[in-house]
């Protein structure tokens, strides 16, 4: 299996201007705005991620150790907004078990975000590399 390094380091600069891309209504593919609740300032922190469907349900997949996944195990609270449309979602983490599954749909529905995790475009990399990867499901937050 290919070693799961990391994120870029460019992606911290690119991340505003597609942020204001999405909010003009220029998405690009997959692209949603996910806005967590920092778990220690309280302050809320937006990033692009990638959506993947299975059987109906939405996922977000992402490094363990991003910001925004510990952000959102500590809260499980979010929005998820595309252009001008923003809801209100919760952020349930799937159990190891259950990620190969979802993860292997990942090169196939995002093919543009799998270079990102820096591995091959091939649904099995993505499946061995699912101990190393977060997934993420999203919930109906029912205000």
């Amino acid at each position: 299996m290919s070693k799961v390094l990391g994120l870029p380091w460019w992606l911290k600069l690119v991340n505003p201007v597609v942020a204001a891309l999405n909010r003009l209504e220029l998405a690009i593919g997959t692209q949603h705005i996910l806005t967590v609740r920092g778990r220690t300032s309280g302050r809320h922190y937006s990033t692009p991620v990638s959506l993947l469907t299975v059987r109906g349900a939405r996922y977000i997949a992402t490094f363990p150790w991003t910001g925004w996944a510990k952000n959102a195990r500590a809260d499980g609270r979010a929005l998820l907004s595309r252009g001008r449309r923003t809801e209100h979602v919760v952020l349930i983490e799937v159990p190891l078990e259950e990620r190969a599954r979802i993860l292997r749909e990942f090169p196939r529905q995002v093919p543009h975000g799998v270079h990102f995790f820096r591995l091959p475009a091939d649904p099995e990399a993505f499946a061995r590399a699912a101990p190393e990867l977060a997934v993420f499901r999203i919930g109906r937050h029912a205000e």
